[in-house]
């Protein structure tokens, strides 16, 4: 007996030959991924551009207020009563505004302090800014250069004071503490440090002011035969060819 062959059904075989379908060029798939990463590159760019754009404002008034000496500590001694009103209120971080003490303390004494130490014999300068060490030296006008500048100690003692005024606003910080402990050490502390930088000036013959030169009475103005300069010179010559008119007439 012959068996016939089987034929696989027709619906099999439309499948096999079923043709791919083609993708039309004119619409390409998108990319997904490589959109999102160039969006967070965008925002990324963005955000710098923006924090570099107020860093650049803020640097900006910093430099035109340099000059305006007595209205920045006006803010910084209004900010600092703030800061002592809301600790009296409160009746607490007593431990942050002792830390704030110590910090202020710190800065006025390098504030005080000369930019070349005379104590440091190892560390010889040679750039003008030195400590005079002659009599002679001793008579020449030299500024008084600073450990840390004026403007420097004013940004630090305002960035320290507004920085223990946002830590009152965190419990975190109100450690319970004894405060006429912490005041009595503080002023110990005080007259210690300020007593040590006092007999330093002493030993060292300095003061941490600068005055600017000695300014003499008529400095500047000419007297004599050829006094006023230019105009003193002619006003001699015309008196001069007068004379000399009125000895030819004779």
């Amino acid at each position: 007996t012959t068996i016939a062959p089987t034929q696989p059904p027709a619906n099999a075989t439309q499948q096999r030959r079923r043709p791919t379908p083609k993708i039309d060029s004119e619409y390409p798939t998108i990319p997904v991924v490589k959109m999102m990463e160039g969006s967070d590159q965008e925002e990324s760019s963005s955000l710098e551009a923006t924090s570099a754009n107020v860093r650049r404002a803020i640097q900006y008034w910093l430099d035109k207020s340099t000059i305006h000496i007595l209205p920045r500590w006006i803010l910084s001694a209004v900010i600092l009563a703030l800061f002592f009103l809301r600790i009296y209120l409160i009746q607490g971080y007593f431990i942050v505004a002792y830390g704030l003490g110590i910090f202020l303390l710190n800065n006025f004494i390098a504030f005080l302090s000369p930019l070349d130490d005379p104590t440091d014999v190892g560390g010889g300068r040679d750039d003008g800014l030195s400590l005079p060490s002659t009599s002679k030296e001793g008579k020449e006008y030299r500024p008084f250069a600073r450990r840390l500048p004026e403007f420097k100690f004013w940004m630090a003692c305002t960035r320290g004071v507004v920085t223990a005024l946002l830590m009152t606003f965190f419990s975190v910080f109100d450690v319970p503490v004894f405060w006429p402990i912490l005041l009595m050490y503080f002023g110990v502390l005080f007259f210690m440090t300020m007593k040590r930088q006092i007999l330093h000036m002493w030993k060292h013959k300095y003061v941490p002011i600068s005055f600017g030169k000695s300014k003499y009475k008529d400095a500047g103005k000419e007297k004599g035969q050829y006094g006023g300069g230019m105009a003193g010179s002619v006003g001699q010559s015309a008196s001069m060819g007068n004379g000399g008119g009125v000895s030819r007439r004779r």
